[in-house]
């Protein structure tokens, strides 16, 4: 009898355990397909996550411009070579059959990838529209160089016949492209005016120097006038006076302008502002560095108002023995541009300035060393943007490039002749194979 007690209540337990185990497995197979149906998760597109749920995977169409300009369907998002177009491109959902755009949505395209930013709602779907990408006006440029170096060395002078040869520096912002030594093909014919190219600017836009009314390459044709870097004879015995723009007691000070950038400014109003100023660009700037420092040999940040001794950034990068030049702007306060750029300190009146002593450097000038084979020796003396020192026997002085093509320095109030800098906008279009027979020229200015 107590067996039979036993057995009974060993099976009551088995079919206990058993019902259990029916309701275990039948809450994961449950939870498993709510979470498959219901649970949202998230997915990447490129490197953006958007939240979705398994029936909405269809997210993203994409329409690919042809040559001739007609859309059509892709799988993949293209990496290179095209652009998004913003005003077509928007991302919606289906109301009775008709897309209703959600304004809320931004989308992002960079790089080959595509970030979609505040899609929150179920059923939302993106139509993204690619179009080919037009050349930059730099880009137009560097297809004639099949030759591309760098260097490294800028203690020495670079004289040689560059011509199809372009070198190339990675800087902050990017790769920018610069001619060094004696090139035949960097010249531009622009506004009535010759100018060489210095460089392809990070973002495609084409930085130049003033050449003259003629494809001259020396002699008083190859600058605008003479004049002194300050306003006056008086104003020198004080650091404000090496900037393009100064303060009294400020190092990176922007009140006052020099005098240098006044002749600059009516040259400019004379010669470019009606006719021209909408193939220039309107974000590049001119750096004049005034990273201060009280060392000749390293910067230490200190120094660079009133009467103190005070040796500049480019002073430390090119008089030293390791000459190490640099296309970047120590502080925004110094890199000028107009006020509708989105970098520098927008404080131009206009476009314009003047190359700066690493340009020079960068080109194959050397500190007081000769060089009249470089495409910057004009036989003549002009000034750069680049402040040098201010020095023990209480004189300002700035960079210029002597007669000789070397780079040397001179206080604010001496007469040196003036070469204006401009860059052309990276939307124009360039025609022209650069010599100075063919010049490059910008269609229809």
């Amino acid at each position: 009898m107590e067996f039979e007690v036993l057995k009974r209540s060993h099976i009551k337990r088995g079919i206990v355990i058993g019902v259990v185990v029916v309701f275990i497995i039948s809450a994961i197979i449950l939870n498993f397909t709510r979470a498959k149906y219901r649970v949202s998760d998230s997915v990447p597109i490129i490197n953006s996550e958007i939240n979705y749920k398994v029936p909405d995977l269809n997210m993203v169409s994409l329409y690919v411009a042809n040559e001739e300009g007609v859309y059509e369907e892709a799988d993949t998002i293209p990496s290179s070579g095209y652009t998004l177009n913003i005003e077509q491109s928007y991302c919606g959902r289906s109301n009775n059959g008709e897309i209703v755009k959600d304004d809320t949505v931004s989308i992002i395209y960079e790089n080959g990838q595509v970030n979609v930013l505040g899609l929150t709602k179920k059923g939302t779907k993106c139509y993204l529209y690619f179009d080919i990408e037009d050349e930059t006006s730099g880009e137009q440029i560097l297809e004639n160089y099949p030759t591309v170096l760098t260097r490294n060395d800028f203690s020495t002078i670079v004289k040689d016949a560059t011509t199809g040869t372009i070198y190339y520096a990675d800087t902050s912002k990017g790769r920018t492209f610069y001619f060094a030594g004696n090139p035949t093909d960097n010249w531009v014919s622009f506004a009535g005016f010759y100018w060489r190219i210095i460089r392809v600017n990070e973002d495609g836009s084409v930085r130049m120097i003033y050449q003259g009314t003629s494809a001259n390459t020396t002699g008083a044709n190859t600058q605008i006038q003479e004049s002194t870097f300050s306003i006056n004879s008086n104003t020198y015995k004080n650091n404000a006076y090496v900037g393009y723009m100064y303060a009294l007691n400020a190092v990176h000070g922007l009140t006052t302008n020099s005098g240098i950038k006044r002749v600059l400014d009516t040259w400019y109003e004379n010669n470019l502002q009606i006719n021209y100023a909408q193939y220039l660009s309107k974000k590049a700037g001119f750096c004049g560095d005034r990273q201060p420092s009280t060392s000749s040999s390293t910067s230490n940040g200190q120094g660079g108002t009133g009467t103190t001794p005070t040796y500049y950034g480019a002073y430390i990068r090119l008089v030293n023995s390791s000459k190490n030049p640099t296309f970047d702007c120590q502080n925004s306060s110094d890199l000028y541009t107009v006020a509708s750029s989105s970098q520098g300190n927008k404080a131009l009146d206009y476009p314009i300035g003047l190359i700066t002593a690493d340009e020079v450097a960068y080109a194959g000038g050397v500190w007081n060393t000769a060089n009249s084979g470089y495409y910057l020796y004009t036989g003549r003396v002009y000034w750069t943007m680049s402040p040098s020192n201010f020095h023990t026997n209480g004189t300002a002085y700035v960079y210029y490039v002597n007669g000789n093509g070397s780079l040397n320095d001179d206080s604010v109030p001496t007469l040196i002749n003036v070469r204006p800098v401009i860059n052309l906008s990276p939307d124009v279009t360039i025609t022209g194979s650069g010599t100075s027979t063919d010049p490059y020229t910008v269609v229809e200015a």
